[in-house]
């Protein structure tokens, strides 16, 4: 039996896993990924280090500074698998968890076999369960998901409707217009765009989002916390149109989209940057989802309803600089547990 389960090698998994061994738990990480990376290995090559919010780098080990042009996804995949062999981290592959029951005093998990232990920190992130909306209607062409965007090429001589409020989606569609590739867009809500300066806006965030899990509510989409961040390619992108939102989507026919203003466009191809919802459906036995769909915990990431599971990347982690906070966080509440269970 170990002492903790880790579920995840992402940002947050890989927090916890150096701050485990640095305390000399007895533990082990599990990652449906065949490699390190977590869930950036998955993403496309035209996202570039450069274009990227932040990479935030983990527990002792500075990331070096990276050529921008050089796609995010390798940039990450190698960054953790060093940061594993040099902590020494066990960490397995290419093990996906289906689910997680409590016996008596400890945990079981059911993977490629079956592991026990006596705490679970949870890191498994939203990558894998991605969000499709439905409409009325059907259409006939091609349709692709966030996690399934490779590059501008996939959508080559198709105009295309690009959904969703979020940072992806305006991306997208900067990129595809780059690419000469003619883009609608629609949103449920008119564009959140926002101006940051200072700290006090990521602390209101947080705040923000804290305050829904403690109340058991499932926490909010990023950009429905965040906003849209308004830098200077972004602000070409609305003066030119590209970025000026059709609104809500009415109905879909084989090749067209009716808007809720009585509008019809032709469209070739649907990109669908609607988001994801936290991949928890191997704790499903557990119990632990409230009446609203949320998990109640403490800001430091401890289930207030079952003693000795502890979550990381969710709610206010869920960004590389919270997942790495996080994962000290609950890498110290997993110890103190254990300590005070003896």
């Amino acid at each position: 039996m170990y002492s903790t389960i880790v579920i995840g090698a992402g940002q947050a998994g890989l927090s916890a896993a150096y701050h485990l061994a640095k305390r000399g738990v007895d533990f082990l990480v599990l990652d449906a990924n065949p490699e390190p990376g977590g869930a950036w290995q998955n993403r496309w090559d035209t996202l570039t280090l450069g274009a990227t919010h932040h990479i935030h780098p983990l527990p002792d080990f500075p990331l070096e500074v990276q050529d921008s042009s050089r796609p995010a996804s390798q940039v990450v995949k190698e960054y953790y698998g060093e940061y594993e062999r040099r902590f020494s981290l066990p960490v397995r592959h290419s093990v996906t968890v289906s689910s997680v029951q409590r016996v008596e005093d400890h945990f079981e998990v059911y993977a490629d076999q079956r592991y026990t232990a006596r705490t679970i920190i949870n890191a498994t992130g939203t990558w894998t369960n991605p969000f499709w909306p439905v409409y009325p209607g059907h259409f006939d062409g091609l349709q692709v998901h966030t996690n399934g965007f490779i590059s501008p090429a996939q959508f080559a001589g198709k105009r295309v409707l690009v959904v969703g409020g979020g940072a992806s989606a305006t991306q997208f569609i900067v990129q595809l217009r780059e690419a000469g590739i003619d883009t609608l867009w629609s949103t449920r809500q008119a564009p959140d765009w926002r101006e940051v300066t200072g700290t006090e806006w990521g602390l209101e965030v947080e705040r923000q989002v804290n305050e829904r899990t403690r109340a058991g509510l499932p926490p909010k989409s990023v950009v429905g916390t965040t906003g849209l961040l308004l830098n200077e390619r972004m602000r070409a992108g609305i003066e030119s149109g590209a970025l000026v939102s059709r609104g809500k989507i009415a109905r879909l026919e084989s090749d067209a989209v009716l808007f809720t203003d009585g509008s019809r466009e032709h469209i070739d191809a649907i990109l669908w940057a609607t988001g994801f919802r936290h991949a928890h459906r191997h704790l499903r036995d557990l119990k632990l989802h409230t009446a609203a769909g949320g998990i109640v915990m403490a800001d430091d990431g401890v289930s207030t309803t079952m003693p000795g599971i502890f979550f990381v990347g969710y709610g206010a982690s869920a960004s590389t600089l919270g997942a790495t906070r996080a994962g000290r966080k609950a890498a110290l509440a997993a110890s103190k547990y254990l300590a005070n269970a003896t």
